[in-house]
C-alpha cells in the first residue's frame, strides 16, 4: 500500500485510480478475448465467423477465437400447442380437435435449421402450422362414424403424414397428444340420439335372447324328466319281465326233472318215511279213527 502513499503518509489518488483502469481493462480484455466456452447438455453450439457458419461444437468445452461467435442451440424435445384446428370429413361434417406436438431438432440437420429456420432450436411456429394442413388433409379421408370408431389409425395417420411435413424443417415428431375431440352440436345430439336407440334395441334383443333360453330350458328339463320316467318304467319292466323267465325257467327245469325221474319221487318219500320213523317212539296208538295213517303200514294200491 506504500506506493500509492507519498513521503508524507497521504494518498496518491492517481495512481490508485489509474490501477483500477489497468485492472478493468485488462479483464475487459480477457472477457472479450477469453477462447474458452461451454456447451451445456441437450445444446449445440453454432461456431460463426464473420455471420457464416463454420461448425457445429458438440455439449462440453469448446474453444472460439476472438473473432468468431457462439450460439446456443438447442436440441431438446420442444411442444407446440395447437387449439381448435379445424377440418371436415368425407361426408362433409366440421370437426374440431386440439393437440400437443412434442419434437425436436434432428441433431445431424442443427446448421440448416439455423441458417433457414431458427436460431435457438424453437420450430413452433412451423409445427403449428404443419399440423393444421396435416389434420385437415387426414380428416377428409374419413366420413364421422369412421372419424369416431378408428381414432387410434387416424391418430397414426396424422403422426405419419406429420413426420414427413416437419423432415423438411429438420426435426422429428416424438409424439402427439389429441383431445377434446368433437363434432358440431347438432352433429352430437344425432350420435348420441342414434346411441341411446341403439342401446335399446339391444336391451329388446338381449330380453328375446333371455326369454328363449328360459323356455329351452324348461323344455329341455320336461324332456330330461320325460326320459328319466321312461327309462324308469323302462328298466322296471325289463326286470319285471327277467323275473317272470327266471321263475318258468326254474318250473320248466323242475318239471322236466320230475317227468324224467320217478325214482327222484320215489327218494323223497323214503326219506320222509325215515324222518317219521327217527321221530317214532315205539309205541302204536291206542285208538285208531278212520283215515288216521298207521306208522309204516301203507296199504298197497289196487291196481286199476
Amino acid at each position: 500500500m506504500a506506493r500509492y502513499q507519498d513521503a508524507q503518509g497521504r494518498w496518491q489518488i492517481e495512481k490508485v485510480l489509474r490501477d483500477v483502469a489497468i485492472v478493468v481493462v485488462v479483464g475487459m480484455g480477457l472477457s472479450a478475448f477469453w477462447p474458452f466456452r461451454q456447451v451445456p447438455t441437450g445444446s449445440r453450439g453454432v461456431l460463426t465467423q464473420f455471420g457464416a457458419i463454420r461448425g457445429i461444437e458438440n455439449e462440453g468445452l469448446a474453444v472460439v477465437m476472438p473473432w468468431q461467435r457462439l450460439a446456443l442451440f438447442s436440441i431438446r424435445a420442444e411442444q407446440a400447442q395447437i387449439d381448435n384446428a379445424d377440418g371436415s370429413t368425407s361426408d362433409q361434417q366440421p370437426v374440431k380437435v386440439s393437440l400437443t406436438v412434442r419434437y425436436s431438432i434432428i441433431t445431424d440437420r442443427v446448421a440448416e435449421v439455423y441458417e433457414k429456420y431458427s436460431h435457438d432450436g424453437d420450430l413452433s411456429s412451423y409445427v403449428q402450422t404443419a399440423t393444421q394442413e396435416v389434420f385437415k388433409a387426414v380428416t377428409a379421408k374419413y366420413n364421422a362414424p369412421d372419424l369416431i370408431a378408428k381414432r387410434s389409425q387416424v391418430s397414426a395417420d396424422i403422426n405419419a403424414a406429420l413426420k414427413q411435413k416437419l423432415e423438411v424443417y429438420g426435426a422429428q415428431v416424438i409424439n402427439i397428444d389429441m383431445r377434446n375431440f368433437a363434432f358440431s352440436p347438432e352433429y352430437m345430439a344425432a350420435i348420441n340420439e342414434k346411441v341411446t336407440q341403439e342401446q335399446l334395441r339391444l336391451a329388446a334383443e338381449n330380453k328375446v335372447k333371455t326369454v328363449e333360453a328360459e323356455q329351452k330350458q324348461k323344455v329341455a328339463v320336461a324332456e330330461a324328466e320325460a326320459n328319466a320316467l321312461k327309462a324308469k318304467a323302462d328298466g322296471e319292466a325289463y326286470a319285471t319281465i327277467k323275473a317272470a323267465n327266471a321263475q318258468a325257467d326254474a318250473l320248466r327245469v323242475q318239471n322236466d326233472a320230475l317227468a324224467k325221474s320217478k325214482e327222484v319221487l320215489e327218494l323223497r318219500r323214503i326219506e320222509v318215511e325215515r324222518v317219521k320213523a327217527e321221530r317214532w317212539d315205539g309205541k302204536l296208538p291206542e285208538a285208531i279213527y278212520a283215515g288216521t295213517p298207521i306208522p309204516f303200514f301203507t296199504p298197497a294200491q289196487k291196481a286199476e
